[in-house]
This record gives structure tokens, sequence and C-alpha cells, in this order.
């Protein structure tokens, strides 16, 4: 299931190596057979499709997974004179303008832009990124949980700090994690500049366990997933994906006919995440054609089922599962990308002192 999720040092170090010892075969510009692309550790792709692209191009891919998304956009930067690969894949909306300040796409308005969602499409003036997918970061509970205690699931915000689910929620560190830290800007969102650390207030009184990073908060502590079961969790709410009810089916065996969890949709935030040229890319020709591959058709259709998230090409197929067990939000929380900007890193710094102290 893809997870944007705490940072993982160790395998960023060990990247760090392999990225220099296979920048020697980039070559000039456009004259490379080789195009890297960089990316945090969720990216995946059917076999048979990557190899179609390659095939097609006559280019071969390589993928450097650089720890989680957070991680991988910084060191993106911080190697921006001198990048590790020519296509950076999966920063998002909550990251966006950091890599955006930073210079760290060049320009590039990517075949098929025009068939991408509306909704979706940002700075069209300059085409430095192109939108890849979407997803929705919610609450998800564990149907059975509910029914045995003849409890209605949470349905909104407002719900989780009702008493009656005191001591159910776990969500990840808004500080290490992505559904952590989109959690958080989904309460920005709802409440507000001056209200949204009363919330949490009220959250963190109603008994809300924080954990580093989805992984755990999903396979330790919630008591709806597979893993939770086997670890005899007791949290049966958790902040995952939408998507996260479709992976439980699809990986379950036997097949079950329903979900066993559910999605709150009243405490969904959209995420989009974006692909972009790098500044200083040495195969900038190759870049371009894996761009254009991450907006064609046959990938679009191709990426639900690997990295449970949304396409976002109009015409693009969407899994019969993910239709019925995992819809996307029909009024997510949104925020612009230019308002995370301005208040991400003080709204963590509060949401800190707050929540974990």
């Amino acid at each position: 299931m893809t997870k944007r999720t705490t940072t993982a040092v160790v395998i960023g170090l060990g990247l760090v190596t392999l990225s220099a010892c296979g920048s020697s075969d980039s070559g000039g510009a456009g004259d490379s057979k080789t195009v890297t692309l960089v990316s945090h550790d969720s990216w995946a792709v059917s076999k048979s499709v990557l190899e179609d692209f390659e095939k097609q191009s006559g280019y071969k891919v390589r993928v450097l997974k650089d720890g989680d998304a957070g991680q991988a956009v910084n060191k993106a930067i911080l190697t921006k004179d001198n990048p590790q690969g020519d296509v950076f894949f999966g920063v998002d909306n909550t990251l966006l303008s950091r890599a955006l300040d930073n210079g760290l796409f060049q320009s590039y308005e990517a075949k098929g832009s025009d068939r991408i969602v509306q909704q979706y499409r940002i700075d069209q003036d300059r085409h430095r990124v192109t939108p890849i997918d979407s997803g929705d970061i919610c609450v998800n509970y564990d149907k059975a949980y509910f029914s045995k205690h003849k409890l209605a699931p949470p349905a909104s915000f407002d719900d989780l700090i009702k008493p009656a689910y005191k001591n159910l929620l776990v969500t990840e560190n808004a500080a290490t994690s992505s559904p952590g830290l989109g959690f958080l800007l989904g309460t920005a969102a709802k409440y507000g500049d001056d209200s949204w650390q009363d919330y949490w207030k009220k959250l963190k009184a109603n008994g809300v366990k924080v954990v580093d990073g989805w992984e755990q908060a999903y396979n330790d502590e919630f008591s709806g997933s597979a893993g939770g079961k086997k670890a005899k969790a007791d949290r049966p709410l958790v902040v995952s994906y939408a998507s996260s009810p479709p992976a439980e089916v699809i990986y379950a065996d036997p097949k079950p006919k329903t979900a066993p969890t559910g999605v709150a949709s009243g405490t969904c935030f959209r995420q989009v995440e974006y692909a972009g040229l790098l500044s200083n890319a040495k195969n900038t020709k190759g870049g371009k054609a894996l761009l254009d591959f991450l907006i064609s058709v046959k990938f679009q259709d191709d990426m639900p089922l690997n990295m449970f998230v949304y396409p976002v090409r109009e015409t693009a197929q969407v899994p019969e599962e993910f239709v019925k067990f995992g819809p996307q939000a029909k009024d997510p929380e949104t925020l612009a990308p230019a308002k995370i900007a301005a208040n991400r890193d003080q709204w963590v710094k509060s949401w800190t002192s707050l929540v974990l102290k």
C-alpha cells in the first residue's frame, strides 16, 4: 500500500553512494540511453508497463528511491546543482512550494497535459511540475469494532472530539509523517488559523494517540487492518488513506465481499503528487520522455493498483475496487500551496508544542 511515512535516514544515506556511482553514464543532455527517476519509497509500476516504455522510447529507466517524501524533496534541493537524476516524482502539495521556491525544476509542458483534470493543473505559466496522482488522507475506521459496540463510526472532524470516541484514534506525527501532516492541514483548512489549535486541544483531551509514522499507526495500532488484527491492536480509528479499504480487500486471501474498514468522509484532505524535470538534469531529452510516460493512459491506468492513488488523466480507468470500497471524497479539505508555504513550518511547530509536550 502506498504510504508516505517517516524519514528513512539509513536508506537515504545508502543512496548517496548508489547515485554517485551511477552518475557517470548519464552523459550529456539528450545523448544518454539511461534516464533516472528519483522518488520516495512508494514508487511502483508494473514490470510490463515499464518495459513497454523502455522498448518504445529506447531509454532504460533507473529508479532511485530516496526515503520518505519529505526527505526525498529536501535531498533533491540540496543536490540540485548536481542532481541524482533527471526526473523527480513524489513532491506533493504539502511540500510543493519548498521545491519551487528553491528552483528544483526546469520548465517542460509534458505531452498530454491538456488531458489532466483541470482542478489539478497548477503553475500553468511555467510548467515546472506535472500532476501525476491524487489521494485523500482520511480517518479510517474498523467496521467490526463499531458494529460490536453498537456505535456509529465518526463521519467528521467534529465527531472525533465527542466523548463517544475517546481513546479510539491514532494518528501520525505531523513533523515526521506525510499523512500526519495532511491530517493537520485538514484541520487547519476546516477550522482556520484561529481555531485549529483549539480543536487539537480537544482532540488531545479526548485521548488521541500519536506515533511516528503510517506503518506503526496502521499495522501496529489500528484494529481494523490485517496487521493490526495480528498485533491485537486496540485503536479502531486511524489516519490513513481513502484507498486503504480497497487494499484490505485486494491483499486479503480469501478476498472478502466487502471491506473490513471504512472511511470517515468528513475528515479528508486532498493530496496531489507531482513530477518535474530536475534543474541541471543531464539527460533532459530522456527526462521529458519519462514525464510524457507518467501521464500517458497506459501508466495512469496501471498506477492505482500499484501505488493506491487515483489517476489525474481524464480518460484513465479507476479500478472497480476503488469505486466500490474507496471512492474519493466528494468535498475534501484543501489548501492552496501558497497558504501551506506561508504557514506549514509554524503550524507544525505549534502542533508539536501543543500535542507532544
